[in-house]
């Protein structure tokens, strides 16, 4: 294990160069062993420095032009301010959960039910590796406090969004945001340390995530309930300028000062247009699709063929056009690789189907209030907040994540199965049981795919490689809302004639099974009577959910055959690490 690789509060702007012997920095946090969930953000510091420090007197560490390593008191207000930028960006993936039946009745738009969601996952998607080779190019730090201010004035749209077109536009600027933020958090520590010693640092995040995902249910059912929907928005302003000061005043990794016309033609251009391009015509023609057209309507079958396309052209745009291609295809080529991107997919198609309709379930299904469907979400929340933190705990004392990826997939399959047998009926120990199962699959594979494929590929492409994983991770997330919408909705369809033969008119099975049925929970009790019309339109629902569980089931399952083609390994504690730079200059030097 490997520590911060650059200076103290004094030092000049750019980080020396560093490489040291993982195994002197080893000795120092295996004496004594901390627990993976309780662990103090301090002593881990205060342990890397010191290892640090110790390191300096050895003769397998260089420290160029004589720099000391960074202070206890900067390095943990860094990783303070990776953490809150992260925090905010999953918070805002997971605190919509619980007011978005609230904020489309507000908004009078029942299509914004799919669409606030997958405008903001589509736009993370979409610019996600494109963040990271704008920071390749002119640094971390500085594209890093873009990404904070846009997602502050991002959040303020959304908060004063009088209508669902401004909604959407705020939604879509925040998922460009959030995506900068989470990778360059990512990049910026993978920057920082060694392999095995980031594991730690990325159970940490993996648990800020988690923990975003646990209270964020919460807090917006009770920001619904007791204030308004938007202060769901207003909440992001501080975090924001607290992380953005942090950022400024104790950020010190490399800056390249590229100036500004070198930096605009070194951009991928045609790797951006074509990713960007592809990413929007594929999931505009899957949310389209049985919606708002047939799927054998020309709409649909011409915006998936042409993002089929894209993804050749984005191809060739890589291999051929790309002067600092934005997925080094290389990547691609072992077989551990492909498979280390495939389980990404499948978690998070998985992750973020559960995420988004559960709460649906419980509001919907089971009648429960927006706060009340946040604190059922609490198991699987927390479960993967425990399991993610431990993970990169078990990663970092033991070397080995190969083991802890099949184990992760296998529960993600048999816990996601569960919810098949999930209906109105279900007691709330059935519910809470299978939350813990699906938590701890899921959680197992937060922080372990991306050691995996770390452990892979060269330092020098370890920024795209992230970055790649995460567009696939990221991608499949948004998927995993447009599919899932697709399939409730059309589900719902064909339950129409169970609930004429249950007494409902017309005009109630349009609202209840037509296009507006996912912002129909908070209807059934004022539009339906009757005892026995209520109970059609919940296991209507229910059954219309069950169908979705059994996709992410077998989505689940692909994860469970990849990780059998991933390559047994374990991480060496003798690993000799360079702090990565950034700039133009920098990265031609690393080129083939």
């Amino acid at each position: 294990m490997s520590s911060p690789a650059s200076h103290d509060q004094n030092a000049s702007p750019a980080a020396p160069k560093v490489t040291a012997s993982a195994s002197t920095s080893t000795s120092t946090s295996t004496s004594t062993p901390p627990a993976p969930t309780g662990l103090a953000l301090e002593e881990i510091q205060l342990a890397h420095v010191s290892s640090r420090m110790s390191a300096a007197a050895d003769p397998a560490v260089q420290v160029e032009d004589g720099e000391l390593p960074r202070g206890k008191f900067r390095v943990v207000a860094i990783f303070t301010a990776l953490a809150l930028s992260l925090f905010i960006a999953a918070l805002d993936q997971t605190i919509i959960s619980t007011i978005i039946p609230t904020l489309v009745a507000d908004l009078h738009s029942a299509a914004g039910y799919v669409w606030i969601g997958g405008a903001y996952l589509l736009a993370n998607a979409a610019g996600s590796n494109i963040w990271v080779n704008l920071s390749d190019i002119w640094g971390r730090k500085p594209i890093l406090l873009g990404t904070v201010a846009l997602f502050f004035v991002s959040s303020i749209i959304c908060a004063k969004a009088v209508d669902m077109t401004m909604m959407i536009v705020g939604r879509a600027f925040q998922g460009v945001a959030g995506g900068g933020l989470m990778q360059l958090v990512l990049v910026t520590i993978s920057d920082l340390f060694s392999v095995r010693h980031r594991s730690l640092y990325f159970g940490l995040l993996e648990f800020m995530w988690a923990l975003a995902g646990a209270i964020g249910p919460l807090m917006g059912g009770a920001l619904t309930q007791r204030a308004s929907w938007r202060w769901a928005y207003w909440i992001n302003l501080p975090v924001c300028g607290v992380a953005f000061a942090l950022l400024v005043f104790f950020l010190d990794v490399h800056n390249p000062r590229t100036a500004f016309m070198d930096g605009i033609r070194a951009i991928d251009w045609a790797g951006s247009l074509a990713i960007l391009g592809m990413t929007l015509m594929l999931l505009l023609g899957l949310n389209f699709g049985g919606d708002a057209f047939a799927w054998s309507s020309p709409q649909v079958i011409c915006l998936i063929v042409a993002g089929c396309l894209m993804s050749l052209v984005f191809i060739y745009c890589e291999k051929r056009l790309a002067r600092f291609p934005l997925m080094p295809l290389e990547v691609f080529r072992s077989s551990s690789n492909k498979a280390s991107f495939v389980i990404a997919f499948c978690q998070g198609a998985v992750f973020m189907g559960g995420e988004y309709y559960l709460p649906f379930y419980f509001q919907s299904t089971k009648g429960a209030s927006p706060i009340h469907s946040g604190l059922l979400l609490l198991p699987i929340m927390l479960t993967e907040s425990f399991t993610s933190a431990l993970t990169g705990y078990l990663i970092h004392r033991t070397g080995r994540y190969v083991e802890l990826l099949q184990i992760g997939c296998v529960l993600t399959a048999l816990g996601t199965g569960l919810y098949i047998d999930l209906s109105t009926d279900s007691p709330l120990v059935k519910i809470i049981c299978y939350q813990i199962v699906a938590g701890l699959g899921v959680g197992c594979l937060f922080t372990a795919p991306i050691i995996a494929l770390q452990a892979n590929v060269a330092q020098a492409n370890t920024a795209s490689a992230t970055a790649t994983l995460s567009f696939v991770r990221n991608l499949a997330t948004a998927v995993s809302i447009v599919v899932g919408g697709v399939v409730f909705q059309n589900s719902m369809s064909l339950r129409k004639p169970f609930l004429r033969a249950a007494g409902l008119s017309a005009e109630n099975i349009e609202i209840f099974a037509g296009d507006d049925a996912t912002a129909s929970v908070l209807l059934i009790n004022d539009l339906l009577q009757d005892p026995l019309q209520q109970r059609a339109v919940r296991d209507s629902w229910a059954w219309s959910l069950r169908n979705l569980w059994i996709l992410y089931t077998c989505i689940a399952a692909v994860g469970v055959v990849a990780s059998l083609f991933m390559r047994r390994a374990r991480l060496s504690k003798d690993e000799v690490y360079t702090e990565n730079k950034t700039g133009i200059e920098a990265r031609e030097k690393r080129s083939p």
